[in-house]
């Protein structure tokens, strides 16, 4: 059972930017996929980005340019580094976890875009 534990949202202006932080249990972490998924009201939830264990990442086309996903082995952190934030970016942010054939979630931590 991996735990994961995310941070760093709150309420932004357009165009301003925010860090998110998901932290993991496990001795593994070095292993993990992790990945940022966002889900905004009355809307499905849709994945954001992945990082591997060997540092690819991949980006959905509408944050492609503006997120940044990263990892910090040593801290078992992952993060998304958001920037240019727009109004539809608003949603509760997930990060997940996917190790061998298992996956784990978070609790969520809510982002909202607003002048």
């Amino acid at each position: 059972q991996v735990q994961l534990v995310e941070s760093g949202g709150g309420l932004v202006q357009p165009g301003r930017s925010l860090r998110l932080s998901c932290k993991a249990s496990g001795s593994v972490f070095g292993l993990y996929t992790m990945a940022w998924y966002r889900q905004a009201l009355g809307k499905e939830r849709e994945w954001v980005a992945d990082i591997t264990s060997f540092l690819n990442t991949n980006y959905a086309d509408s944050v492609k340019g503006r997120f940044t996903i990263s990892r910090d082995n040593a801290k078992n952190t992952a993060y998304l580094q958001m920037n240019s934030l727009k109004a539809e970016d608003t949603a509760v942010y997930y990060c997940h976890v996917t190790y061998r054939t298992d996956g784990y979630w978070g609790q969520g931590t809510q982002v909202t875009v607003s002048s």
